[in-house]
């Protein structure tokens, strides 16, 4: 296999042909910030808040999609690159609510954390905000499309799921959002309520309804599952809180894996002391089924009658 030895903050780095700069740094135990960069969808480029500096370009480009080459010099802290991402922070606060204190994802938001390792304390920049009415319509995930990013990761994990494609960039300019086709709510769109969406976003803009209130991150502690309802092996994570079993929640599908929303419950049910009544669509409606239904179980039990 072939080789390229850079140099990243005065440390020479030797790395496979092909690998990112971030890569690269990350291997080698150098922080850079990140929002769209998924390891399991890499090569999109969007955030630019992983930008870093290398000397000779012209520019100061994404590491997530920058090739490392041989004899690359780069600086990932540089007062350039410092200074491009306090601006990147302080454009998206711009526009971005600030209810830290209620928020779900509270302590566990990469905005969050960003803006406090850069001291950046709000946005410097005035002009319109978007004021876009929350989607509670699915009685699974809750979306509020006024905290997203833009980062793109929900959008790269639905339609790695051959035949789902849910969701997508909609509108331009200010009015670029995520959305559903025609711009529905969830409940009114084929989302089939996995929540792989959930497990990348990197702010609040998704969040599980099951934990709404329920805990703050640091409360919880998290047990990593296998599903085994199929042969497929899903991940999910059982999440407690003093012992007490919370919720069951989708972790970060890498690989394509379809997760299914039968799966999810079947662990409520077999964990959660007081499972909440399962719901599915019927005639474009959710309503409360039973747990034989939801899990798939009336035709077998009718068979065996």
């Amino acid at each position: 296999m072939s080789t390229v030895t850079l140099t990243i903050n005065g440390q020479e780095v030797m790395v496979p042909a092909g690998t990112t700069v971030l890569d690269a740094a990350l291997g080698a135990g150098f922080f850079i910030p990140t929002f769209c960069h998924d390891p399991a969808n890499p090569g999109f480029g969007g955030c630019r808040i992983c930008v870093v500096e290398i000397k000779g370009a012209r520019n100061l480009p994404a590491s997530c999609v920058t090739a490392a080459a041989n004899g690359m010099v780069v600086e990932t802290e540089s007062p350039a690159v410092v200074e491009a991402r306090k601006t990147i922070l302080e454009l998206i606060l711009a526009n971005h609510p600030v209810d830290c204190l209620t928020c779900e994802k509270s302590g566990d938001c990469r905005l969050q954390d960003y803006a406090f390792l850069y001291d950046v304390k709000g946005g410097n920049f005035g002009g319109e905000r978007k004021d876009y009415a929350i989607d509670d319509s699915n009685p699974y995930i809750s979306r509020n499309m006024n905290k997203c990013v833009l980062c793109g990761k929900c959008v790269r994990t639905c339609e790695k799921v051959e035949d789902r494609a849910v969701i997508n960039f909609a509108y331009r300019g200010f009015r670029t959002k995520v959305a559903t086709a025609l711009d529905s709510s969830l409940a009114d769109s084929a989302c089939a309520s996995c929540s792989r969406c959930v497990s990348v976003c990197p702010v609040g803009a998704l969040s599980y309804k099951s934990m709404a209130g329920k805990a703050r991150v640091w409360e919880v502690q998290k047990e990593e599952m296998i599903c085994s309802w199929c042969e497929t092996g899903c991940l999910f994570d059982l999440v407690r809180k003093n012992g007490k079993v919370l919720s069951v929640t989708a972790k970060t599908p890498g690989d394509g894996k379809s997760l299914c929303l039968k799966g999810r419950l079947g662990m409520e049910l077999r964990h959660n002391e007081q499972p909440p009544t399962p719901m599915l669509k019927k005639d474009g409606e959710f309503v409360e089924v039973s747990w034989t239904e939801a899990l798939g179980l009336d035709d077998i039990l009718d068979k065996l009658k």
